[in-house]
């Protein structure tokens, strides 16, 4: 079989990461050897910031494209350590957002670049979900909390506003997706659920058409890749899944993302990922 130059994308917790939040040392050892001795284009699509998503992936030091991190919004060069890719929010839009959600009583968290740092602002009081998120991102490389900032709105100089995010109960966020749709807001709007508890949810907001699925088409053609295999196992992978030549889920994902997959693997407990990649470098090379 000729070989066709494929790019490999996979989503992290739930996916490639096991239960603890981490890779294997199996799916380190097959996903090394792929991109270091079998020339594998292998990367990631992540709601996660750079602040998380580095440490992880700092487990495959030969992994060099950019990581698609923040739902989409932006690339990670994990060689220069700085971002390569961003797609912000304007501030007018930002405010139509912001007037929508307190309308529900709901403050996000919003999500600004300024050069290779993260700065993350949140005004008002946070419930124990929410400061639990705080606390164990505080004094991270990459990423500064600004909480209780009644300012929240203005981006200081040099900021560009890359994510809208807000985590409580799934059926409170939907209500507010709705609203957000029905008021015509140029964004895009993910709603998905708590891979550990469904009936809490995440709320994530990006400008216009900006999502993992454009942004993984994007890197796919400037690495001229004739095939794009996606991994994945929640509601927020499934626009990727979709416009992947190859969509694979492992058996924890939810029934619907299981739905529209083409392959269903094990579960991420199992390094099914990594062992999926390998076998499908030993059919194509």
């Amino acid at each position: 079989m000729d070989k066709i130059r494929t790019l490999y994308v996979s989503d992290l917790d739930g996916t490639l990461l096991d239960a603890d939040s981490t890779i294997s040392d199996e799916s380190a050892r097959l996903l090394d050897d792929a991109i270091r001795h079998r020339g594998a284009l292998f990367t990631i699509a992540t709601a996660r910031t750079p602040a998380t998503a580095a440490p992880i992936m700092s487990r495959l030091p030969a992994a060099h494209l950019p990581f698609v991190v923040i739902g989409g919004t932006a690339w990670w060069n994990p060689v220069a350590r700085d971002y390569a890719y961003v797609c912000p929010i304007d501030a007018a839009t930002v405010e139509a957002i912001d007037t929508v959600m307190r309308q529900h009583a709901v403050r996000p968290f919003i999500y600004r670049r300024h050069g290779n740092w993260l700065h993350t602002y949140h005004y008002g009081p946070m419930s124990d979900q929410e400061k639990t998120f705080v606390a164990q991102r505080t004094g991270l490389q990459y990423k500064t909390f600004h909480l209780d900032r009644a300012d929240y709105l203005n981006a200081a100089d040099g900021e560009q506003t890359l994510f809208i995010f807000s985590m409580n109960r799934y059926d409170r966020l939907r209500v507010i997706r709705d609203d957000l749709n029905a008021a015509g807001i140029a964004c895009q709007v993910m709603l998905y659920h708590d891979i550990v508890d469904p009936d809490n949810g995440y709320l994530e907001i990006s400008a216009h058409r900006c999502t993992k699925a454009s942004s993984i088409a994007l890197l796919a053609r400037e690495l001229k890749a004739e095939r794009v295999v996606v991994f994945g196992d929640n509601r927020n992978d499934i626009a990727m899944m979709r416009s992947a030549t190859v969509s694979v889920a492992p058996d924890n994902a939810f029934d619907d993302v299981k739905a529209v997959a083409d392959v269903v693997i094990g579960p991420n407990t199992a390094s099914s990922v990594a062992r999926w990649i390998a076998r499908d470098l030993d059919v194509r090379c």
